[in-house]
């Protein structure tokens, strides 16, 4: 059985173009997790891409290293009603982890060591959207928040942002996740309010 953190209650602050509708501020970073916290070693890592085909592509800690990085500055909202602005990251971008793939799928389902998954449209990971993020704040990634390495999509509730990500499966057809089987919405924009299944 899954066990939960405890929730967080920020700040709201008015008239920010930046705060989604119905979220609160903070200048801390709550952690939330469906589940205990897995300590993987970088030597241990591994991240690996599938395609509809079956065909899969692997990359090791080492190899992630040495790939040319990106040092975003993004806002993060949480489903739980926080964001927080400006947040700083390093890692590498999903187009170019992708960029030797052959695939005509269309959606991705995001596995993480611990066994979360989350889904998305393959599109809402390309076009400089979504990240392999390995540092936050100059710092290397904790494990609290998902390191060594996580997935970063801002553009979409956090829970989207997978931590702990160790692979993405491509599809033809979308296949919903751990929280997106529980009730939530299955995309997740927060400017549209999409927390659950019937937002």
């Amino acid at each position: 059985m899954a066990t939960f953190t405890r929730g967080f209650h920020g700040k709201r602050r008015g008239g920010d173009d930046r705060l989604p509708p119905g979220q609160y501020l903070t200048d801390d970073f709550p952690v939330l997790s469906a589940g205990p916290t897995p300590q993987i070693l970088p030597s241990e890592w591994e991240f690996t891409v599938e395609t509809e085909t079956g065909q899969v592509h692997r990359r090791s800690w080492q190899e992630l290293m040495a790939l040319p990085s990106e040092t975003p500055t993004v806002d993060i909202h949480c489903v739980t009603t926080w964001s927080k602005l400006d947040t700083t990251w390093q890692g590498v971008s999903l187009d170019v982890l992708l960029e030797d793939v052959e695939t005509a799928a269309e959606y991705a389902l995001v596995h993480s060591y611990g066994g979360y998954t989350t889904n998305l449209p393959l599109e809402d990971l390309l076009d400089g959207k979504a990240w392999i993020a390995y540092r936050y704040d100059g710092e290397e990634l904790h494990p609290q928040h998902g390191g060594p390495a996580r997935l970063l999509v801002p553009h979409l509730y956090f829970w989207k942002s997978a931590k702990w990500v160790r692979g993405l499966q491509l599809l033809n057809e979308d296949s919903p996740g751990f929280w997106e089987t529980a009730g939530y919405n299955n995309y997740g924009d927060p400017w549209r309010e999409q927390r659950y299944a019937d937002d």
